[in-house]
């Protein structure tokens, strides 16, 4: 019996992967106005909640995380004028974090790229205010004795397409539909 029980779970590794959980993340994002430059940009970054990977014979082949949208946090202010724009990034005018406290991406594939600094392509759907729509990114993956690691490019996804648009439409269009994402994670 206990060589059957052992048998099983092999077979499952085996034929669905292998859960690996992720133990540190960095989530770095940048907001621009008109002008897609630094210095009409914001940046900040937020926090990973929760994350799994899926490894099949050493290759990531699929992962969920999600984002605790309430740790939105702008890196390039401080005192009344970070606060004022954590703020407004929070409530209604945004990713109305009272109502959607998370954000979720789920790994729909994973594939080999020729990208000379970026070797692998990752693409998901990305769920934000209850909104889904697809999102794929370059990425480094690497694995050392049983610890991945996974540094995406900076890559853009439209806030439009998850109703993160600012109410007073003269001001949403002073600023640009693509939010810029960076992510670095490891899982063991």
């Amino acid at each position: 019996m206990k060589k059957l029980a052992l048998l099983a779970i092999f077979a499952s590794t085996v034929v669905f992967g292998q859960t690996k959980k992720v133990t540190s993340s960095t989530i770095q994002w940048w907001g621009y106005k008109l002008a897609k430059t630094e210095a009409s940009s914001h940046t900040g970054n937020l926090t990973m909640k929760s994350g799994n990977i899926v490894v099949k014979g050493n290759q990531l082949v699929g992962g969920d995380f999600v984002f605790d949208m309430n740790s939105i946090n702008t890196t390039d202010l401080t005192g009344e004028y970070k606060t004022k724009l954590d703020n407004h990034l929070k409530n209604g005018d945004f990713f109305e974090v009272e109502k959607f406290p998370t954000a979720s991406y789920k790994i729909t594939s994973v594939k080999k790229n020729t990208h000379k600094n970026f070797k692998y392509i990752i693409s998901g759907n990305l769920t934000i205010k209850g909104k889904t729509a697809p999102v794929s990114f370059l990425a480094n993956i690497s694995h050392n004795k049983g610890v991945y690691q996974i540094s995406s490019d900076k890559f853009a996804w439209d806030r439009q397409k998850f109703g993160v648009s600012y109410k007073i439409t003269m001001k949403d269009v002073m600023l640009k539909d693509d939010i810029d994402m960076q992510i670095k994670l490891t899982a063991q």
